[in-house]
């Protein structure tokens, strides 16, 4: 790999001044309010690596918390992405690039699973169909339940995969520049809550994005507050962006 960071300076090119109105954390769910758009990233633990941004926790704008996506710091890392999606992930950003789709549809709308291996990294909620259709089927997992394979079988698995599913959640914790190289052969999906609507990740052998812009701001604040696990999908509007419609 010759820039690990090139994914996430992509993302930090446009982030803007903007201030921030609230930092949100929580043990499930972090969120990073604008006076736009409340941007959302699933908490990932971690806290033992010094940050990179001392004062991240008081930082006034997008553009000063948004470059601790590449801290191995993680809680610090889970309000920088947040911040990243309180630029992103807006509903007028949503509106202007037509990229709405109602949560039933899932990522792999008009994708021909019939026979396929498919690998899925993270615990992601997604219709039984698609096990059903694949020919194989692989759950990768940091913390395995039972059926799952845990994530160090991913250099050994995702090789062969025609389709892999990944958690945005793995540009918190820096293995989505890793994985995307083992999945260089798979048509591959960025998927989550915690994934940006931004385009310039599809040149990073991303060929779709699906995720969350939250439109119930007060509802998503009183998860996070009340710490309730759970996806969030009813507080907002999925997006699917793919390559094919650029």
């Amino acid at each position: 790999m010759t820039d690990f960071f090139a994914l996430y300076d992509a993302l930090l090119e446009e982030i803007p001044p903007q201030p921030i109105t609230a930092l949100l954390p929580g043990s499930f769910w972090t969120g990073v309010e604008t006076q736009e758009a409340l941007g959302l990233a699933m908490t990932t633990p971690g806290d033992t690596a010094p940050p990179a941004l001392p004062r991240w926790e008081s930082a006034a704008t997008l553009a000063e918390l948004a470059p601790g996506i590449k801290s191995w710091n993680f809680r610090e890392a889970t309000a920088a992405m947040a911040a990243v999606n309180a630029h992103y992930n807006t509903p007028g950003r949503l509106a202007r690039m037509h990229a709405g789709e109602p949560f039933d549809n899932y990522c792999t709308r008009g994708l021909d699973l019939r026979g396929k291996t498919v690998g899925v990294v993270g615990h992601l909620r997604m219709p039984e169909s698609i096990r059903r259709e694949a020919g194989r089927f692989f759950i990768l997992e940091r913390s395995p339940q039972p059926g799952d394979y845990p994530d160090s079988a991913c250099d050994a698995l995702l090789p062969g995969c025609d389709v892999v599913i990944l958690t945005a959640c793995t540009l918190v914790n820096k293995t989505l520049p890793h994985l995307l190289e083992l999945c260089a052969g798979a048509y591959t999906i960025l998927a989550g809550p915690t994934c940006p609507l931004c385009p310039r990740l599809l040149d990073f052998g991303i060929d779709r994005l699906s995720g969350l812009v939250i439109t119930d701001r007060q509802a998503m604040k009183q998860r996070i507050s009340q710490d309730l696990p759970g996806p969030p999908y009813p507080t907002g509007q999925p997006f699917l962006l793919t390559k094919e419609a650029l």
